[in-house]
């Protein structure tokens, strides 16, 4: 199996299930032209967290990391009348980016951006949960404080997803050093010892590579 493979595997679904938008493809051009990390999710895996949301019956969706904000809108769409979402980015020229981006998609009344570390925002939200949903795709060595504060923030029937999981491979390897894969180890850990969530993970390859993310349903 091939990189090229799985470009033309992703290609096909996207094609017939996730196909062209044209508001969501000028967020990504936009993204590049600013001179954004090309680490958005694909479109079907835009198109699967919109499933998510809309299995969950989300009204209220948190996201930590937002980039450009293509997943924002992704979830966004996925809302009913009313619904909102709160996305958090450090990076102020991310958020610009992502902040035209809504306006363009005529989400800018449905998304909430906050500007700052997610881990200082965070303990302010604690009067706006609970969220019915949580993407958490963000700084990869914080993962473990972002599921310990995705858990206060959710309720039993919340589900909590977590991107970028596998790390290429490298996530099974005990004596990484790397502090992105360390985070995620421990994370995972704190998901295995948690009694008040039901979780897995899944490894996928595509367009982003081979990677996998986690899902958790709160439970308790």
């Amino acid at each position: 199996m091939t990189q090229e493979i799985w470009d033309a595997v992703d290609g096909y679904f996207s094609a017939r299930l996730a196909p062209p938008d044209p508001v969501l493809d000028d967020a990504l051009r936009a993204c590049d032209a600013a001179g954004l990390p090309p680490i958005a999710v694909a479109p079907n895996q835009g198109k699967f967290l919109y499933l998510l949301a809309r299995i969950a019956r989300a009204r209220s969706v948190l996201e930590i990391g937002t980039l450009g904000g293509y997943s924002t809108m992704w979830l966004a769409r996925a809302l009913p009348a009313g619904g909102k979402i709160v996305t958090l980015e450090v990076d102020p020229a991310h958020a610009e980016v992502a902040r035209r981006n809504f306006a363009n998609a005529g989400l800018s009344e449905v998304v909430d951006l906050r500007v700052g570390r997610a881990l200082d925002t965070l303990p302010q939200l604690q009067g706006e949960a609970p969220f019915d949903l949580v993407f958490v795709d963000a700084d990869k060595p914080s993962n473990p404080e972002y599921f310990r504060w995705a858990l206060e923030l959710t309720r039993p029937g919340s589900v909590i997803v977590i991107d970028n999981v596998v790390r290429g491979g490298a996530v099974a390897d005990e004596r990484s050093e790397d502090p992105s894969v360390r985070g995620t180890q421990h994370m995972t850990e704190l998901i295995a010892a948690e009694p008040r969530v039901d979780a897995t993970a899944l490894q996928t390859v595509g367009v982003k590579g081979y990677d996998g993310l986690a899902i958790a349903l709160v439970t308790g």
